[in-house]
């Protein structure tokens, strides 16, 4: 019989009921009260409440019979060694204590147990309650006569009053050693508990129907302790009882067996008597059957079915795993589709973690073959979900559901379709390398796995390009194509390494692929396959050599163990011994072709170099040089020029013994391009403009190969800065040097300083020798700076990042690290270079996209390019902030480059924010200066834009109010450390307001008077120095940026700003709350201000400035100890601190406490009780997890824990407060 047929209602199958105190036959009452769950359906997530089930049991002892006392010894402690509860206390021996340390053997505890509940069964079963109760968290104790005279539910209620509310923490959750491995043997100690049990005690009626009783009630509490515990405890009693149910079932079957052999025999030879047993015991091994089924059943709907539907992540997995085991140990009876549909249905938990248990428990099934025609509907059913969590936002889910993808691949290969297929595919391209890795597997066991024994016996005695690999390889490129990323082989390559990596360390065959001319009816590889194949080679001769994952998959190098090194070591011998042979050849056959060229010339820097020597292998070195020398020759692109100039540099390593034969043919080859380029260069000075395509060509080619050299080799014994020199010299006099002549001598030039500077700090310099270098960069950046007005935009470029790095080169830090001998290399760039660079920035970074276009001649950019030219810009605002941040350009000219944050935000925020950031650590008070300046810069573009009346409703003005509430932000919340900066700010903003009067005289208001609009923070002793009597007089339109900037700086900051614009005192509903706080007085308002306040009720909607805030006014943290005598007792500096204390900060403030109300423990945390609250939270968390709020602390403790500095009403209407 299977479980799921198995009758619940707890009615007898007609046998002797066992060991039942009290009337015999009758089964215990299962009755519970209602719970909420999450309810998980295959097409959506729905909330449903579950009728009214529960189970608890009457445990009461006939009336005329007295409970048994079990012999203690004189401690207290039973004659067993298992502790009495007396309901006075917790032993340090209980049942909780043992599973605790799990210092003593399992199954003595147990055994010992059984031995207690042998003499008295209640007592023993009070130690099991208690433990379960202990086991939850709970201080409190269950006594014996609670145990006897009250109800499960009262019971569990008692209990649910004695937690602890200080702490949400119980065994299950509680860190640290001791409690590390408590959940480990509170499973094994249920588990041994079942097992010790199977024979005897578990068909008594009692003990079994007690625990499950109890378990139940439990799991349908609403304190989360107790559900878990319960759930878990539960779950493992489960499996124990499988593992029970399969034992007497394999029983049975043996018993069958059995009895037909003896049965079946001759009537002479058959034993009557042994045929009566084996008939008895068959139906006793049935009537336990029947009883284990029953307990199962009881377990699975009384507490599977509610919980593996809880509002706790936890407490759902715990149930999805453990119905997994079920499943795999006893399949005949769980292995079905009324079973399989709750894991199916919690594929679509909103919580990884759930979802991954489903996914393992899935896996362990489908890696049984026989059990794959059981779930051939499951699968048919959730097929498609399992596909489509392959892009599961969680990676741990997403690397399972691909393992278990390539599982039913395993299983049935018509299980899938192509398209499930292809969504996996895609996937050995991503970033993170475990799902990467998954896939890779996947398409290994798709593609390349061979499924025909014979034909690959057959195949393995071939080699080369006939071997088995032949065709897989062809197949790999042919994926790698229709891919189309052929920027990512390296991470294909990777991807399959760890499955595939027969196939891709076969260079040989790759080898003989690319070389070797096709037998008849092979297939030819066409130019593209042979391109893809050598990039597919060289990913794969980089994994093997560098042993490390390419780079973005991994978080770096880690080091490798002695197996992987050997591992290393051998496949490095092995790739030098089949391609230092091969190389030449292949450099020789496609050395007309770029690409492939530029990949080849890859190889040489994983080889073992000793090899050429140790190995008398010096012909095939020769072979190289000269392949290389003739690519040189015949290339001009700057990729394989490179390519041709590392091969060099490897190979010139003073470790090699051939590193002098590299040199020999490394000098011939720049001497060579030295002569041919000055003459090309001589005859180009001569022509001038007459110069015609071919002199032109000639020049351009040699210097692009001189400067890919030297790049990576010193070259200055050729003195290639002279030729340089001159031409950038004359494209400066003439005007008509090529863009691209003129860019690389630039760069060729920069990398000839370089290398000058190298020699001079490696050794000894002369002052001669430092005069030279320093006349050699003085008439570089002259050059430099000339061109940074030539009139193409490359030149432009190359000459501004040039420009940049040699000023960080040689500046002052060039003498740090005892090299002040250096100092006549320091260059300071003096103003009107400084202005050139950031007058360069402000034309060539800042410009919007349509300007760009245009520049361009009209020319349509796709995606790639324009995300190219923002690359570009960004670089070169980069260059330019590092001379701000190294001190080398002054800090005010960052102040164009501030101004520019909010309306550049998404292409440069980041960027300009770290510019902020590094100013303001160098210098507080000169970084509270430039962000000044670059606020009046802003306005002034503002006023010659609009006029002198401006519109503070519009969108500039409101932009740079917002820009100036994002510089307040970043000065931080510590006000003593920032009050100076502060305080500077401000009385720069009030002497821009005031410093031009108006033109018509004192009585009309300054020009710039509306910045203080920007302002509006406290700083209110410095402006009475530039009031008048006649300006605190005037009431007008023009004045309201002065009049609320000064009723800001009396009255609290962004209060103020409301009582103006509402027309209520700015003493109104927060001030009762704020004089219980200690709030200190405020200054008291003449009835003038008043009345101004009352004028302006109906001029609110001229006053409104994005992001108001209700913001009350702090008080310092040294005036709370005294609150009545804080007002005649400040100190000055603590006045100051509050004078000078921005109203932005405020905000930040109460952004902060908002959070911190946020993290109040709440009441109590309890599972979802109603269908209403469940569809507001499936509604509101569409898209995230369901939130499991913490335990909470009593109330008195929250009353104590209420931020006692502001009114908490006050911040729970601001929605506009907002941080970089």
């Amino acid at each position: 019989m299977s479980v799921s047929e198995l009758d619940d209602s707890g009615e007898g199958k007609g046998k002797k009921k066992r060991g039942r105190p009290g009337k015999q036959g009758v089964r215990p009452l299962l009755l519970s009260r209602s719970t909420d769950c999450i309810y998980f359906n295959p097409k959506c997530m729905l909330s449903a409440t579950l009728p009214d089930l529960s189970f608890f049991l009457f445990f009461r002892q006939a009336a005329s019979k007295k409970a048994r006392r079990s012999p203690v010894d004189k401690g207290g402690r039973r004659a067993n060694g298992v502790a009495h509860h007396n309901g006075e206390g917790t032993d340090p021996s209980t049942l909780f204590e043992v599973v605790k340390q799990g210092k003593s053997a399992m199954q003595s505890v147990i055994d010992d147990w059984i031995e207690s509940y042998k003499q008295d069964r209640d007592l023993a079963l009070l130690d099991l309650i208690n433990f379960f109760i202990q086991c939850s968290g709970c201080k409190g104790t269950v006594r014996i006569e609670m145990f006897r005279n009250m109800q499960n539910a009262e019971i569990i209620r008692k209990m649910t009053e004695e937690f602890d509310e200080d702490s949400g923490d119980y065994p299950l959750t509680m860190a640290g050693p001791q409690w590390k491995k408590f959940r480990y043997n509170f499973c094994e100690f249920i588990m041994v508990l079942i097992r010790q049990c199977q024979y005897s005690i578990i068909y008594d009626e009692y003990m079994m129907d007690t625990v499950i009783s109890l378990l139940t009630g439990l799991s349908d509490s609403q304190v989360r302790a107790f559900r878990h515990t319960s759930t878990l405890a539960a779950m493992k009693l489960m499996t124990a009882l499988v593992n029970v149910a399969l034992n007497l079932s394999i029983n049975q079957d043996n018993t069958q067996r059995q009895y037909e052999a003896e049965r079946n025999k001759v009537a002479g030879k058959r034993a009557n008597e042994k045929l009566e047993l084996l008939l008895e015991k068959r139906k006793e091994l049935q009537e336990n059957q029947d009883e284990i089924e029953n307990m199962m059943n009881s377990i699975f709907k009384g507490i599977f079915v509610h919980r593996y539907r809880d509002a706790i992540a936890e407490i759902r997995a715990i149930c999805i795993e453990e119905i997994g085991v079920w499943m795999k140990l006893y399949s005949d009876a769980f292995l079905n589709d009324s079973y399989l549909k709750y894991v199916g249905w919690t594929l679509h938990d909103r919580q990884g973690e759930v979802r991954l248990k489903c996914l393992k428990a899935l896996q362990t099934l489908y890696t049984n073959r026989e059990l794959y025609p059981k779930l051939e509907l499951f699968t048919n059913r959730f097929k498609d979900r399992i596909v489509s969590m392959t892009l599961d936002k969680e990676y741990d889910v997403a690397v399972e559901a691909i393992r278990l993808v390539t599982l039913i691949l395993h299983g049935s290969e018509d299980a899938l379709s192509n398209e499930d297929c292809e969504n996996v595919y895609h996937l050995v391209y991503s970033a993170h390398r475990p799902v990467a890795v998954a896939a890779g597997e996947f398409l290994h066991r798709k593609l390349f796995s061979r499924h025909d024994p014979q034909a690959e016996e057959a195949l393995a005695k071939r080699r080369g390009r006939n071997s088995p690999n032949g065709n897989l390889i062809r197949m790999l490129v042919l994926f790698f194509l229709e891919s189309e990323l052929h920027e990512h082989g390296a991470y294909l390559v990777d991807s399959l390494w760890d499955s595939s990596q027969d196939l891709l360390k076969d260079w040989d065959c790759m080898v003989e692929l690319l070389l070797e001319d096709p037998v008849q009816g092979e297939e030819v590889l066409g130019d593209r396959h042979e391109g893809a194949l050598i990039e597919l080679m060289v990913c794969t001769i980089r994994q093997a050599a560098e042993a490390h994952p390419p780079v973005g998959r991994g978080t770096g190098k880690r080091v490798l163990t002695a197996k992987e090194k050997k591992t290393q070591i051998d496949d490095k011998n092995r790739l030098t011994e089949h391609l230092i042979v091969a190389l030449p050849m292949l450099l020789s056959k496609y050395q007309a072709d770029a690409e492939k060229v530029a990949n080849l010339l890859q190889i040489p820097q994983y080889f073992d170099l000793e090899v050429y020597s140790s190995g008398r292998m010096e012909k095939h070195l020769d072979a190289l040089l000269k392949q290389i020398r003739v690519v040189v020759e015949k290339h001009a692109e700057m990729e394989v020029l490179e390519a041709c100039s590392k091969t060099y540099s490897i190979l010139c390593s003073e470790e090699y013994t051939i590193m002098n034969r590299v040199d020999i043919a490394r000098s011939q080859l720049i001497d060579e391009l030295m002569d041919r380029f000055a003459h090309s260069v001589e005859d180009l000075l001569q022509e001038g403009d007459e110069a015609d395509d071919d002199d032109i060509y000639n020049v351009l080619s040699t210097l692009k190969k001189l400067t890919a050299f030297h790049n990576a080799h010193d070259l200055t014994k050729w003195d290639l800065f002279k030729n340089c020199y001159r031409l950038l010299k004359m494209g400066i006099e003439q005007g008509s040097m090529p863009e691209q002549i003129a860019v690389q001598a630039l760069q060729c030039s920069h990398y000839s300083i370089l290398w000058q500077l190298v020699k001079i700090t490696e050794g000894c310099p002369s002052k001669d020798d430092l005069v030279a270098l320093r006349r050699v960069v003085k008439s570089f950046l002259a050059v430099c700076q000339q061109c940074l007005s030539n009139v193409n935009t490359p030149v432009k470029e190359q000459a501004f990042m040039l420009l940049c790095d040699l000023l960080m080169i040689f500046s002052h830090q060039l003498v740090s690290g005892g090299r002040e001998a250096l100092q006549p290399l320091v260059f300071n760039p003096d103003s009107t270079l400084q202005n050139e660079l950031l007058n360069f920035v402000l034309d060539h970074v800042f410009i919007d996209q349509d300007d760009e276009n245009q520049s361009m001649e009209g020319d349509e950019e796709d995606e790639a390019n324009k995300i190219e030219a923002l690359h570009k810009r960004r670089n070169l605002l980069a260059a330019f902030s590092k001379l701000i941040i190294y001190d080398i350009v002054d800090m005010p000219a960052a102040a164009d480059i501030f101004k520019q944050y909010m309306k550049y935000y998404n292409d440069y925020g980041d960027i300009i924010k770290e510019t902020l950031s590094k100013t303001r650590q160098m210098d507080k008070i000169q970084c509270a200066k430039t962000l000044i300046l670059s606020l009046q810069q802003l306005f002034n573009e503002l006023i010659q834009d609009q006029g002198p009346n401006l519109d503070r409703t519009s969108s500039h003005v409101s932009g740079i109010k917002e820009l100036a509430r994002r510089f307040a932000l970043t000065f931080g919340l510590d006000q003593i450390k920032t009050r100076e900066a502060v305080a500077t700010l401000h009385k720069d903003g009030i002497e821009f307001a005031f410093k031009v009067p108006n033109p018509k005289g004192p009585e009309y208001p300054p020009p710039n008077l509306a910045f203080l609009e920007v302002l509006l923070h406290k700083t209110h002793s410095y402006l009475e120095k530039f009031m008048t009597e006649y300006m605190m007089e005037r009431r007008e339109d023009v004045w309201l940026p002065l009049i609320a900037y000064r009723n800001s700086l009396l009255t609290g900051g962004d209060d103020d700003r409301l009582s103006v614009t509402t027309g209520t005192s700015s003493t109104s509903k927060t001030s009762t709350v704020r004089s219980k706080r200690g709030r200190p007085p405020q200054h008291k308002r003449r009835p003038e201000e008043e009345s101004v306040e009352g004028s302006w009720v109906m001029r609110n909607d001229t006053l409104q400035t994005p992001g108001g805030l209700h913001t009350p006014q702090l008080t310092s943290t040294v005036l709370r100890e005294n609150p009545r005598q804080a007002a005649d007792h400040i100190p000055d500096q603590v006045k100051f601190v509050r004078i000078n204390s921005l109203a932005m900060l405020l905000n930040i403030f109460n952004k902060t406490t908002v959070y911190h109300i946020l993290k109040l423990p709440i009441f109590e945390d309890v599972m979802m009780s109603s269908r209403g609250q469940l569809e507001d939270m499936n509604e509101e968390f569409e898209d995230t997890m369901v939130i499991d709020l913490p335990a909470s602390r009593n109330r008195r403790e929250r009353a104590e824990l209420r931020p006692d500095f502001f009114d908490s009403t006050a911040i729970m209407e601001d929605d506009s407060v907002s941080m970089f």
